[in-house]
């Protein structure tokens, strides 16, 4: 995909994103603007970076990356890219990211189905594995911190 057709897919997920976030989670608007263009910002910084760098890492690794320098406490303006990305509600920015998911699977059902029932004891697997691991670590850190 072409750069500029990356930044039409996010422009229009996120009027999509801003419109579910004001409607459902009565945000003000303005507020979810610059919060999507801030995690947009972000996103397209690392898609960059993932082109660029000598290391062949996934592209999540540099967004997961540069989001958790630009909110860390030596960034400068990690107080104001929280403030504005809190505006921005978790299911409201991952409903259009699930909806295109699903279409593109429908997109490559042929293959999907040549998978036939295995690729449901894999999903399940994986999922049982990244629930289990995820709440292990979460046990781990949050017994660390002294919070549990």
């Amino acid at each position: 995909m072409k750069t500029g057709e990356t930044v039409l897919v996010l422009l229009l997920m996120g009027v999509m994103i801003v419109v579910g976030n004001t409607i459902g989670y009565h945000y003000p608007i303005t507020d979810a603007i610059i919060g999507y263009l801030m995690i947009m910002v972000v996103t397209l910084l690392g898609m960059g970076f993932a082109k660029i760098m000598p290391i062949k890492l996934p592209m999540v690794f540099w967004i997961s990356l540069i989001a958790l320098l630009a909110t860390s406490p030596i960034s400068p303006y990690a107080g104001l890219i929280t403030a504005y990305t809190n505006k921005v509600d978790f299911l409201a920015l991952i409903t259009p990211i699930l909806a295109y998911a699903g279409l593109s699977v429908g997109k490559d059902l042929v293959m999907f189905k040549k998978m036939s029932w295995r690729i449901v004891i894999v999903a399940l697997t994986v999922y049982t594995g990244t629930f289990v691991c995820a709440t292990a670590i979460a046990q781990l850190m949050l017994k660390l911190e002294g919070i549990i």
